[in-house]
């Protein structure tokens, strides 16, 4: 195992460490030890939103669609005063 210093630590951001440890019932080493794990330890992202819903659409043979005939001539839109 090896030992690590951090030097020139902030006053607030140790007090915020402090008392995250002592929420989780860990000491600030192993509050610490524990924020490193998760940052460096979490699984690679998956795939994006766009890219599912591009495979989810993929096997389907046909999604091109008609548009809906109109039954009346557009119109601007009003707008409140």
């Amino acid at each position: 195992m090896a030992t690590l210093t951090i030097r020139d630590l902030d006053d607030d951001l140790t007090a915020e460490l402090r008392v995250r440890a002592a929420n989780h019932g860990r000491s600030v080493e192993a509050e610490v030890r524990e924020i490193l794990h998760a940052a460096l330890t979490r699984p690679a992202p998956g795939t994006g939103m766009g890219t599912r819903i591009r495979r989810r659409f993929a096997v389907s043979d046909d999604l091109s669609l008609e548009p809906p005939a109109r039954t009346e001539r557009a119109r601007a839109a009003e707008l409140p005063e």
